[in-house]
């Protein structure tokens, strides 16, 4: 029974290591990636990075012992070239120094003034290295460093998933906090709608709307109508609904020549109740600022048309 019991836990660890060991290699395929597209952009250039100095490449997993330093050395070169990289094995190994007469010994990870000076000692008269690299193995992936000797300025530093789910958080916090600051600066997020639906009924309107809430959700501000009802104005607000960002919500106006009607005696509707709901959806095309809107009114009038999204007068015009 022992035995047995012993033989399903070895299998369960070994089971564990092969699921880190794919996820470590799944991950610096998404380095490589990553890489290729921020010198691409221009956020990391080769020039600033070599020759660069290989501090670390360090597994955290025996299974990821035989191939882990050779498989980061081969994503380093494939993303700056072979011709400036070198790598420093004795970098998180003890260190003796001679200084004039006294003897150093120093061991653990190594600093910025370390790395320069062992690079000094083995690199002859080859040009000195502009930046150190640290690629290490964890649980989730790989983490990345890559730093400028001569400033201690951080050229690239992330850490690195099969699906980026870590990026995306960060890109996430990043956004709330830009979101926050905003919001403290009491800087307005304002949006334009222009609602033309046209058939069967129909339902021309101007929102001017104010995005609000924990995550931008809310769309709440003025409306100006120029068909159903005639001529009206009141106030919008909708809710956008994460698939396809379709945002959903209403209308509530007043109708300006029943209004006036009323205000000189006249008790009856001029040409439209004095007050209209219209319920809206507006599905956008893709990243486009068009999209398509349907409305229904109290007055009985369903119409289907285009919105225009925040664009100028002319919309065919840049």
């Amino acid at each position: 029974m022992f035995l047995r019991l012993a033989i399903t836990v070895l299998l369960l660890l070994a089971g564990v290591a092969h699921a880190d060991t794919d996820t470590t290699r799944y991950s610096l395929d998404r380095l490589e990636e990553i890489l290729e597209l921020r010198i691409e952009d221009g956020h990391l250039s080769p020039q600033d990075v070599m020759p660069a100095l290989l501090v670390s490449a360090q597994p955290r997993y025996e299974a990821s012992q035989d191939w882990y330093a050779t498989r980061v050395i081969q994503v380093l070169e494939g993303a700056f070239g072979s011709s400036g990289l070198r790598l420093c094995e004795a970098c998180m190994a003890p260190r003796t120094f001679v200084d004039g007469g006294s003897l150093s010994y120093q061991a653990g990870p190594v600093g910025l003034a370390e790395v320069q000076r062992l690079d000094e000692q083995s690199r002859g008269t080859a040009q000195p290295a502009r930046s150190a690299i640290w690629v290490d193995e964890h649980r989730g992936g790989v983490a990345i460093r890559i730093v400028d000797l001569s400033n201690a300025r951080v050229l690239f530093a992330q850490n690195i998933d099969p699906n980026l789910v870590e990026n995306k958080n960060t890109r996430r916090m990043y956004t709330l906090s830009e979101e926050l600051e905003r919001r403290a600066r009491g800087d307005s997020l304002t949006q334009a709608f222009v609602d033309l639906a046209l058939y069967p009924g129909q339902h021309i309107s101007i929102d001017w709307t104010e995005q609000w809430g924990l995550t931008n959700q809310n769309l709440s501000g003025v409306t100006l109508s120029v068909l159903d009802p005639v001529v009206g104005i009141g106030a919008s607000h909708y809710r956008c609904i994460d698939f396809v960002n379709v945002l959903v919500g209403g209308k509530l106006l007043l109708s300006l020549p029943t209004a006036v009607a009323r205000s000189v005696g006249d008790t009856g509707d001029v040409i439209d109740p004095l007050v209209t709901a219209v319920a809206v959806v507006r599905v956008p095309f893709g990243r486009s600022n068009y999209g398509v809107v349907a409305s229904l009114s109290t007055n009985g009038q369903f119409g289907l048309g285009v919105s225009l999204m925040n664009i100028s007068l002319l919309p065919v015009l840049p």
